[in-house]
């Protein structure tokens, strides 16, 4: 198995994405750390990597909050020794959607720096 005793961080765990990603991570042997926004999606896919028999854990925070990332990336070396994987599919702005000829400048750009600082937030934290 790829992942086997590796500790995997998945900011956007509860989405379809992120969900998806959780539970081939979790497949490879990895344990699961599912981090997001919606407390009932995240345990959703972690009760699912459960009845599969994988180890997943949920956490609720903002990626954008670069103390709260941090606090709970160090929380996370401290319960489980270390982050191996850190993936980050958070979303971006809900710019999805829109019809661009409806979308403003600010739509656009708020996608694109909400993307870049969680990015970078989270690698950093990791």
């Amino acid at each position: 198995m790829l992942l086997e005793n590796k500790n995997a961080v998945i900011y956007g765990g509860g989405g379809s994405m992120g969900g998806a990603v959780a539970r081939e991570f979790s497949r490879e042997g990895a344990r699961v750390f599912l981090v997001g926004r919606t407390r009932e999606n995240l345990e959703a896919v972690a009760n699912g990597i459960k009845a599969d028999g994988g180890a997943a854990e949920v956490a609720v925070l903002d990626a954008l909050d670069e103390r709260a990332v941090d606090a709970h990336a160090e929380a996370l070396v401290s319960q489980a020794g270390s982050i191996d994987v850190s993936f980050n599919l958070i979303t971006r702005g809900d710019v999805q959607g829109i019809p661009l000829i409806d979308m403003t400048k600010d739509d656009l750009l708020r996608a694109v720096v909400n993307g870049l600082r969680s990015n970078f937030i989270t690698a950093r934290a990791a």
